[in-house]
């Protein structure tokens, strides 16, 4: 009996502790909120609107101003200049920069800054022929010998070769030595000069894409492989090829300005690029803007070309 009122009194003082009924008031309030984070204040808004762009990379606005003026003065020179750039004039020979001639004067008194500007039409020109000649023919060089292989694509391939190995100005002096001197057989030298380099980057380009998952699905419902090449293939490989334009346009007006410097391009008293800082080499002592002024555009176009090309290289994922 001793041992059972124990029991009872044990189970007695268990129900009656109030834990029960605790545990539901525990469960049901919530727990308490973490206080709040501080937020940290926004960052105050830039009010350049349309600037924006232009501010961030200021060298490839300044690059882009410099060929939009160059291809300005080659469109419209008139626009830029107020002088004949084949008239001499007595009363002013060999004057220096000034409000008047701000490139200064020759031996003749012909005003270099008009012939600089007058000299874009002839320079760029046969520079935008050279690098038509070697794109189009370069790009369906590259992709007939990466999209076909095989026995053409080892030939044209050999010939790239061949066309690397030899120096880009001997090259094109040998063959304006062919052709005979002038513009146009100066344009025509360094676009076959430049060829190798777009069908090298084309080729690789077109074997890159080739292998893309799209290219072997077209092919295997049967899509023609000219269907294939025209709507899969060229427009997914072009855009390296389209920013070697500008990095081949700043070199072509380089060898083009070096041709005629050496006398193979424009004959006097044409104002080509090359020729005026020819004409100036004699009277560097005497009348250095006739060379050096020349000379600091020819430098400042194909810089910015390089930062152009260089960005389209960024921007395509080229590396």
């Amino acid at each position: 009996m001793t041992i059972d009122s124990n029991r009872a009194l044990g189970a007695d003082t268990l129900v009656a502790e109030p834990f029960d009924a605790a545990v539901p008031e525990r469960a049901t309030t919530p727990p308490p909120l973490p206080p709040p984070v501080g937020v940290p204040d926004a960052p105050p808004r830039r009010r350049l609107g349309a600037l924006a762009p232009v501010l961030a990379r200021p060298g490839l606005t300044l690059a882009v101003l410099v060929v939009a003026l160059a291809i300005a003065w080659c469109v419209a020179p008139g626009l830029f200049t107020w002088k004949d750039p084949y008239l001499p004039d007595s009363t002013a020979i060999l004057v220096g920069p000034s409000a008047e001639h701000p490139f200064g004067t020759d031996r003749l008194g012909r005003d270099i800054y008009s012939r600089t500007v007058h000299g874009a039409v002839i320079t760029l020109s046969a520079t935008l022929l050279a690098v038509a000649i070697a794109f189009v023919i370069g790009t369906v060089l590259g992709a007939i010998a990466g999209f076909v292989g095989g026995a053409v694509d080892l030939v044209v391939m050999r010939v790239v070769d061949v066309l690397l190995s030899v120096p880009g100005l001997l090259l094109t002096m040998v063959v304006v030595s062919a052709l005979g001197y002038g513009t146009l057989n100066v344009a025509i030298a360094v676009g076959v000069s430049a060829v190798a380099n777009f069908a090298r980057v084309m080729r690789a380009e077109v074997l890159r894409v080739v292998q893309a998952d799209y290219v072997e699905a077209a092919s295997s419902i049967g899509t023609p492989r000219l269907t294939i090449l025209t709507r899969h293939v060229l427009p997914n490989s072009l855009s390296s090829v389209v920013s070697l334009i500008p990095l081949q346009f700043g070199a072509s007006i380089l060898a083009i300005a070096a041709l005629g410097f050496l006398g193979f391009g424009a004959p006097p008293p044409e104002p080509e690029w090359g020729l005026l800082v020819s004409e100036g080499r004699d009277l560097l002592a005497v009348a250095p803007w006739i060379a050096l002024l020349p000379g600091f555009v020819i430098l400042a176009v194909v810089l910015s070309s390089n930062r152009i090309s260089r960005e389209l290289q960024h921007e395509g994922g080229v590396r």
